[in-house]
This record gives C-alpha cells, sequence and structure tokens, in this order.
C-alpha cells in the first residue's frame, strides 16, 4: 500500500510542521499534542483512519488537519464533556504518556463528534490583530480627515470590526477607552502611530461560514481554536465576543466577491470607505482573488477627495517574519507598506504612511 503509506506520511509531516508553528507563536502545549499525534497516532480507529487517511492537502496551507484535531479536542475540554481529558489540558501539568491515554480515550469515546469537527475548517477571529489594523485606520482618518465606513473581508464574528471599542497600549502611548473590557497591548516598536480619534458611522463584513458572538455554540466553536495554554487569548475572545454580542447581524454570510460587488457599488460621499482583512485574502481561490482586485481597483477609480477610498491589509507575503501591513489610498492610488505583525498581534513593527514615498 505505497499510496497510503504516502499519505500517512505526509499527514505526520503536516503534524510536525504545525508543531514548530505553535513552539514558534507561544504555545508549547499545541506543539506538544501535535508531535504526540505525529508519532503515535494509528489508523485503527475511526477517527486515526479519517486523519491519516485524508483525502486533500493536510498541511496549515491546506486543510488545517492538526489544527481541526486540536480544535475538537479543546473543544471537548471547553464544553465540559470530557473530564478526563480536561484534566489533562493546561492549567494541569501531566506527562506525555497521561495526556496521549487522555486524549487516545477521548478518539475513542467522542468519535462521532471529533469526526464531525474535523468536516470543518478552522475558524479564528483573532482580535488582538486590531493592534496592527488600528494605526492604519487612524491613517486614513488624518489623511483625509473624515468619518469612516467600514467593510472586513473575512470578518467571522466581527471581533474586528469593533476595534473603536476596545483599549490599546502601544508602547507609551494610549488610545481608546480606558475602561473598556479588552485591551489590547502588542509589543511596539517603531514610529508612533496618529493617535487621533476617528468616528465611524457604518461597519459591515462578510464571510462564508460567520459566527454568532451571542450563540453559545459559536461562541465553542471559535474559543476552541485558541490554542488551550494561551489563556490571555481566551479572557481577550471572551469579552469581545461580549462586545460583539451586544451589536448583532453586523457580519453577512456572503461569498466575498459577491459581496463585495454590492458593497463597493455606493460612492460613500463625506466619509472615507475602507475595505480591510487580515490573514483571509490568501485562502480565496486564484480566480476570485483577480476578480476582487479588480472590484478592489474600480472603486478606487471612482474615488473622489469628496469620497475617498481605502484598502487596509494584514497579509502575509511570504517574508519573515510575521504579516505585511499594506495601506492603499484613492483617488491618488498610491500605495505603501506601513509596517508588519505577529500573525496573532503579539507584536507590531510600525513604519507609518510616508508622505513623500
Amino acid at each position: 500500500m505505497p499510496e497510503e503509506a504516502a499519505i500517512e506520511s505526509r499527514v505526520r509531516d503536516a503534524f510536525r510542521d504545525q508543531a514548530k508553528a505553535c513552539n514558534d507563536l507561544g504555545s508549547p502545549f499545541t506543539a506538544r499534542l501535535c508531535r504526540l499525534v505525529a508519532d503515535r497516532l494509528l489508523a485503527s480507529s475511526p477517527v486515526g483512519n479519517r486523519i491519516l487517511r485524508w483525502p486533500g492537502n493536510p498541511t496549515s496551507s491546506g486543510d488545517s488537519v492538526a489544527l481541526r484535531l486540536a480544535g475538537a479536542l479543546h473543544a471537548l475540554v471547553l464544553s465540559g464533556r470530557d473530564d478526563g481529558l480536561k484534566a489533562s489540558y493546561p492549567p494541569n501539568r501531566v506527562d506525555d504518556e497521561i495526556l496521549w491515554q487522555a486524549v487516545g480515550r477521548a478518539l475513542r469515546q467522542e468519535a462521532d463528534f471529533i469526526l464531525d469537527r474535523l468536516a470543518s475548517a478552522p475558524q479564528t477571529n483573532e482580535v488582538r490583530r486590531s493592534g496592527a489594523l488600528l494605526p492604519g485606520f487612524l491613517t486614513v482618518a488624518q489623511l483625509f480627515g473624515k468619518p469612516l465606513v467600514l467593510s472586513e473581508v473575512g470578518a467571522s464574528a466581527g471581533l474586528n470590526l469593533h476595534w473603536d471599542r476596545y483599549h490599546y497600549v502601544l508602547g507609551n502611548d494610549h488610545w481608546g477607552d480606558e475602561t473598556a473590557a479588552v485591551l489590547i497591548a502588542p509589543d511596539w516598536s517603531g514610529k508612533t502611530p496618529p493617535l487621533q480619534p476617528a468616528e465611524i458611522i457604518e461597519r459591515a463584513g462578510c464571510d462564508l461560514h460567520p459566527l454568532d458572538p451571542a450563540s453559545n455554540d459559536d461562541r465553542l466553536r471559535l474559543l476552541s481554536y485558541i490554542w488551550a495554554d494561551q489563556f490571555d487569548r481566551l479572557d481577550r475572545t471572551r469579552k469581545a465576543l461580549d462586545i460583539a454580542a451586544g451589536q448583532r447581524d453586523l457580519v453577512e454570510r456572503a461569498d466575498a466577491i459577491d459581496w463585495l460587488k454590492k458593497r463597493l457599488i455606493r460612492v460613500i460621499f463625506g466619509a472615507t470607505h475602507v475595505v480591510y482583512h487580515s490573514v483571509a485574502w490568501q485562502y480565496l481561490p486564484e480566480s476570485a482573488k483577480r476578480e476582487g482586485e479588480a472590484l478592489i481597483a474600480a472603486a478606487g477609480a471612482a474615488a473622489t477627495e469628496e469620497a475617498p477610498f481605502a484598502r487596509l491589509q494584514m497579509e502575509a507575503d511570504g517574508q519573515a517574519p510575521g504579516a505585511a501591513l499594506s495601506l492603499q489610498i484613492w483617488p491618488r492610488g498610491e500605495k505603501q507598506v506601513i509596517g508588519r505583525a505577529d500573525f496573532h498581534g503579539r507584536w507590531v513593527v510600525w513604519e507609518g504612511w510616508r508622505t513623500n514615498a
């Protein structure tokens, strides 16, 4: 069975690669879990067979099988369905043998639940990315001196649609409501961003599978994909979900391109329309990316000084470390890389908008 052996080897390598990524992103527990699966999972159980015979691309750039399984197991812990697994998860400390015994029991006893979760791609809504996007929004507000209309592609539960409702510490500077429940304080380096007020007069987003921040099931799904030893992310996300739950129906279930066609047809006078996305555009098919770029370019071509338009991105660009922050503004059409940020928003290197670039 050389083909099955090759598939299994690729799956195990995908778990090992994910372990390295988790270590780099500050989750030693999830890294350890991925390594144990890579080394010990057998195809003799329904879950093991499903994973080790994965029909698609198991890597993080494909189906992210490792994160699907990690999310399924974490959901069992967060929901209280498996006390034995919970006892082996952070903040508890157990050795590899005890952890793997607990995981093995869960794979057998909760097979139906895990198989159902494996059928869905991981979904995250990292609210800390707002700390990387914020200086871009403030730059747009400064450049045009107008209120903002927000349109987010790949908005998930809409947590980064509410960036103005959080409190930020950016190095020695603060922005936002200091009484806000959500505090975002990335490791900051570089220039000081324009720390001026920003008025938002409209906000909306789209997602193929939007999550309702007021739904217990959707909250569990979103929280389960946060790595189990990253308690600060879990706490911050819960608080952001509470804020978003009070502002319902902002995220529409829609294909990104179909939504942009409707969203960009308007010319909004007296405000700056900002289309933005964070670690989302890269997951669109190439044909959809080309169509989306054309739609955004057309909206830019229709922009005027009275109805300016901007695109703010936080996306991987093939360079390390982290993701590139880029901003394009119309009617000038000028585009600049304005900084870099960790994919989870842990750090930001801010270069700023260069007026004479």
